[in-house]
Parts: C-alpha cells; structure tokens; sequence
C-alpha cells in the first residue's frame, strides 16, 4: 500500500468515524491538541487499525506517534 493510500484511508477515517473536520487533517496537525482525540478515541484507533491495515498496535506505539504525518508513518511501516 501506498502512503498515498495510507493517508487517503486515515483521513476518510477520521472524518468518518471521529467527525473531524478535513481540513484540520494536515500533516503537522497534532493528534490531541489539534484533532482532539482522547485516550478513549486511541481504544478505537486501535481496533480501525486492526480492521483496515491488518495489524494491531500498543498502546506504547501510539504514545510516540504526536502528529498525523508520524501516524501515517507509523502505519505504512507496518503494513
């Protein structure tokens, strides 16, 4: 998969399952302070991950990932 449809898949996502607006999804948007996502929202990241990318984070993954651009990097280097 391309990152290119990596970041494609993850914004649809977001906007789609959390309602964040599309333009607030660029790549130095933060994941918490810009987007919002809680500690409850990072349960449910997890669980779309496994579904659509075939793989299933920690916990202790996600707390390193700050920023959408590090989170579409994080999942093309799994998938």
């Amino acid at each position: 998969m391309t990152k290119d449809a990596i970041i494609e898949k993850v914004n649809h996502l977001l906007v789609e399952e959390f309602e964040i607006e599309a333009e607030l999804l660029t790549p130095s948007a933060a994941l918490k302070e810009d987007l919002e996502i809680d500690s409850l929202d990072f349960v449910d990241i997890v669980v779309l991950i496994d579904r659509e990318f075939g793989f299933k984070p920690t916990a202790e993954e996600l707390k390193k990932v700050k920023t959408l651009e590090e989170f579409y990097d994080y999942i093309a280097s799994h998938v």
